[in-house]
């Protein structure tokens, strides 16, 4: 993707608000105003150019460019987007990390119908808040996110700081033999385990990346892991890295990027101070395994801006309802492995084991009749999820339609960061607290999409 300059932000963010009146939004997760004409996703197969052994067929994704869209849309403002479905099976959109009205979650059974081949489905929604966000399938997810249908969705505050650049960067793995084609998606060993990798590793689909930016200029750089399975150990090299943002949020203090852990869902913002002298390189790298691999680059180009990273301001907090200890109710959540009940098949697919449970009971998700939720909440109520990882593996667990604050955990320190999406790591018991202020029955999952499938799933109930 193109680097994008503030002239060509602003440009793109007039783009996107410019439709026509629409269907009306209301609600508290949507203002009571006239929503745009839906920007159309139409998913579809096509082939790409991801290695050098030839094309690669039976790519998924939505349009004609390739790579999905990064999705723009503004704070507070209404948004729409018509899914068309091309694909010779259903799917369905989850705009993943944003707390908006359930009906528009994206999930098939729990929120909405499938949309079925040569169907379409209307999304409509304000986002209350500002960041760094994704969507994807929620039906046939690894094959589908596999293959290619994971797109970064970028929420824009007119009040945030001024950036001279920005690079949005979507990170994700492909599974592909040497001659490029697909794969098996998985194994069921490695299901069992910490899940299956990806054999080709890419950033906007490309390996390795390079983008000019600014030379002593600040860069946003915006990062997404979509990827099914693999958690990354970033570092930069060659420029100052400040984290600003997690997860769609602003952290509590900025502080510097050294090896931070990031699994599948998470999403992290970046002040990038770029280098002073033109031609030199910032090296974005993974350095969890055994070797670094490089991710993208950045090279500083043109006479030096010279700009500090302090001098940016804050980032706007977001909207999120703050929670009550005092009356907060503790619910506790285990995190385990299984080998009970292996999942019937569905139309949206089953990779035929369960190998993992939230509180002992597994289920795979794309049931027409799930298990009952974990538990009923009264809305507007405060509540602490007592997570804990009894297995020898680490779990993103992610929260649809609302945002927790991480508390305390007995292993490491933490940040009270507001997020949607946390990396529970083996033997770990966090405390993560929130306001049920959002109705509906909402997913708690692993976001490796093999866990997720295999049983590492169940949801609340907020009525």
């Amino acid at each position: 993707m193109p680097l994008l300059t503030r002239r060509n932000l602003l440009k793109a963010s007039a783009v996107a608000g410019a439709y026509g009146v629409g269907v009306g939004i209301a609600g508290k997760f949507g203002v009571a105003e006239a929503a745009p004409e839906p920007q159309v996703l139409k998913a579809l197969k096509t082939t790409a150019s991801l290695t050098d052994s030839g094309v690669t067929k039976d790519i998924m994704t939505w349009g004609d460019a390739g790579m999905p869209p990064v999705l723009r849309m503004t704070k507070g403002k209404p948004f729409a987007a018509r899914l068309t479905n091309t694909l010779d099976e259903p799917t369905t959109i989850h705009w993943h990390g944003l707390r908006i009205a359930n009906k528009m979650d994206g999930v098939p059974f729990m929120t909405q119908p499938y949309v079925y081949t040569g169907d379409s489905f209307d999304y409509a929604f304000t986002p209350p808040d500002a960041g760094t966000f994704w969507y994807h399938p929620h039906c046939n997810t690894l094959t589908q996110m596999g293959h290619g249908m994971t797109g970064v969705l970028v929420v824009e505050d007119p009040d945030d700081p001024t950036f001279d650049a920005e690079v949005v960067l979507n990170l994700r793995d492909w599974r592909l033999g040497g001659d490029g084609q697909f794969i098996a998606a998985f194994r069921p060993r490695d299901a069992a385990k910490t899940g299956t990798y990806g054999t080709v590793r890419t950033a906007n689909w490309h390996q390795e990346p390079q983008y000019d930016a600014p030379a002593g200029g600040l860069i946003r750089l915006r990062i997404a892991v979509t990827d099914v399975t693999r958690i990354f150990s970033l570092k930069m090299e060659g420029a100052e890295a400040t984290v600003i943002a997690l997860d769609g949020n602003p952290v509590p203090k900025r502080f510097p990027l050294d090896l931070l852990l990031i699994g599948p869902g998470q999403r992290l913002d970046l002040a990038v101070r770029m280098p002073d002298n033109e031609g030199a390189i910032a090296t974005l790298e993974d350095i969890r395994g055994t070797t670094p691999k490089t991710i993208a680059k950045l090279r500083a180009v043109g006479t030096s801006l010279k700009r500090n990273v302090g001098d940016l301001t804050a980032l706007g907090e977001n909207p999120v309802a703050k929670h009550d200890l005092s009356a907060a109710q503790k619910i506790p959540l285990i995190l385990s492995a299984t080998a009970e009940s292996a999942p019937v098949d569905s139309i949206c697919g089953t990779l035929g084991y369960s190998f993992w449970a939230i509180n002992k009971i597994p289920w795979p998700g794309d049931t027409p009749d799930p298990t009952a939720p974990l538990a009923e909440l009264k809305l507007g109520k405060s509540y602490i999820l007592q997570l804990e990882n009894v297995t020898p593996h680490t779990h993103p667990i992610h929260l649809h339609g609302m945002s927790f604050t991480v508390l305390s955990s007995p292993t490491r320190d933490v940040m009270p960061l507001v997020t949607d999406t946390y990396l529970v790591q083996p033997d770990e018991k966090v405390q993560l607290a929130f306001v049920a202020d959002n109705p509906g029955d909402w997913l708690l999952h692993c976001h490796i999409i093999e866990h997720q499938k295999t049983g590492m799933t169940s949801y609340v109930r907020v009525v």
